[in-house]
């Protein structure tokens, strides 16, 4: 006898299994006599993102149980394993029902008790000391969206670093994906393969992801709120993703000054844990349509705020401000940047090492964005790690690389 949880937009459900051998096909059967969802409505995966897909093409992306002759054990799925279910239209959810209680009479159903115990406040305190960013690389992110994107569309990256024993974060560099920005939402359309290599380089360099950098636009800035509520389930999913503590949302925006002139302001935060738990149980409603306020979260059922049941909850009540430092990173930031309007290419190269050529070699290799373009071309397993250790020890390069990496940008 076995038991396996499966989410799905009602919440966390169990169903049990006498035969850990059996099919996908058979598990979707138990689900259906179990939980009472039809086989031909149900979409099964591994992968929480599906209970965020939104229209049939977004669901068939989720493959990994779609096969119904697969024996659930090879995938990995066992006692206690948690999968995701979606499903089209209504059903009704068993379980049992309270009766009557205390002298109102109201009957309380088990969503009921559940959100009883659901309590949105505010927390006082992150899980990081302080956030502090590398100079060049934070001018470098906010020079492109103020000068060259006018902060009227948005923009966002990955940040990277280290993560001390007391929790205090330092942001060396910013990776920023492939993405498409518009005033109200960003889309970030990531690669999986440029994110490998990206991982690669930072393992190298002694660093690893710490969390997400955003801007919001001129237009945002005119509303009222600090985060809308489609930025709170996009910085949501994102810390919820990297299973990391101590990872933190930025946000860069265009704030008036005392003299009526724009300055360019960095914000950071965490989402609290709350907000993280209630994303990842499929809490959240993912519509956040124009005829929606934008500085508030609306809930699939009630959540206590105060002592009030609601399914309306203030975006603030999920930010946990963070500390804001400075410091000069081992990295420049002075190679062009990857994804923007114009591609690097390896006429960049050469005229980055043009120009540097009185430094040491290791020194002119010092950006990420150079390390970037360069793993490319070499070995994901072997090389990339041996160069991006090379720039964090500041050791010599072989002159092997050296001679390869001349010869690719002479050849530009």
């Amino acid at each position: 006898m076995m038991m396996i949880r499966v989410r799905s937009r009602d919440g966390l459900e169990r169903v049990t299994i006498d035969n850990p051998n059996i099919t996908v096909s058979e598990l979707k059967t138990l689900i259906e006599n179990q939980l009472r969802v039809p086989v031909s409505q149900q979409t099964l995966s591994q992968n929480q993102n599906l209970l965020l897909a939104k229209t049939l093409e977004d669901k068939n992306r989720f493959t990994d149980l779609s096969n119904p002759k697969t024996l659930i054990s090879s995938l990995g799925i066992s006692h206690g394993s948690m999968i995701y279910l979606s499903y089209d239209g209504e059903r009704s959810v068993a379980g049992p029902q309270v009766n009557p209680a205390g002298s109102f009479g109201r009957k309380m159903t088990m969503d009921d008790l559940i959100a009883k115990q659901m309590r949105v406040s505010r927390q006082e305190n992150p899980h990081c000391e302080s956030v502090s960013f590398d100079r060049d690389a934070a001018n470098a992110f906010q020079h492109y969206v103020n000068e060259s994107l006018a902060f009227a569309v948005k923009r966002g990256g990955f940040m990277y670093g280290t993560v001390s024993d007391e929790g205090q974060v330092q942001v060396n560099f910013i990776y920023e994906p492939p993405q498409q920005g518009t005033e109200e939402n960003l889309i970030l359309l990531r690669d999986p393969e440029e994110e490998k290599i990206v991982e690669a380089i930072a393992l190298g360099l002694g660093m690893r992801k710490v969390g997400f950098i955003f801007t919001q636009t001129i237009g945002q800035n005119k509303k009222d709120y600090t985060l809308s509520n489609s930025e709170i389930l996009q910085a949501a999913e994102l810390h919820g993703e990297s299973e990391m503590k101590e990872w933190v949302t930025a946000v860069v925006k265009l704030e008036v000054n005392e003299d009526g002139g724009a300055d360019v302001h960095f914000e950071a935060f965490q989402m609290s844990d709350i907000c993280v738990r209630l994303f990842k149980e499929g809490w959240f409603e993912t519509d956040c349509g124009a005829e929606f306020d934008p500085k508030i979260s609306r809930m699939k059922k009630d959540v206590v705020v105060g002592v009030k049941d609601t399914k309306e909850v203030d975006n603030d009540f999920f930010l946990v401000v963070v500390k804001i430092l400075d410091h000069q990173g081992p990295l420049s930031t002075t190679f062009p940047v990857e994804n923007r309007n114009t591609p690097v290419t390896m006429r960049a190269l050469k005229n980055h090492l043009d120009k540097t050529k009185n430094l040491p070699f290791v020194k002119r290799i010092s950006d990420f964005h150079l390390l970037l373009l360069l793993a490319r071309f070499f070995d994901l397993s072997s090389d990339v790690p041996a160069l991006a250790e090379c720039v964090q020890l500041q050791s010599t390069v072989p002159e092997g690389y050296q001679l390869l990496i001349n010869s690719m940008a002479t050849a530009a």
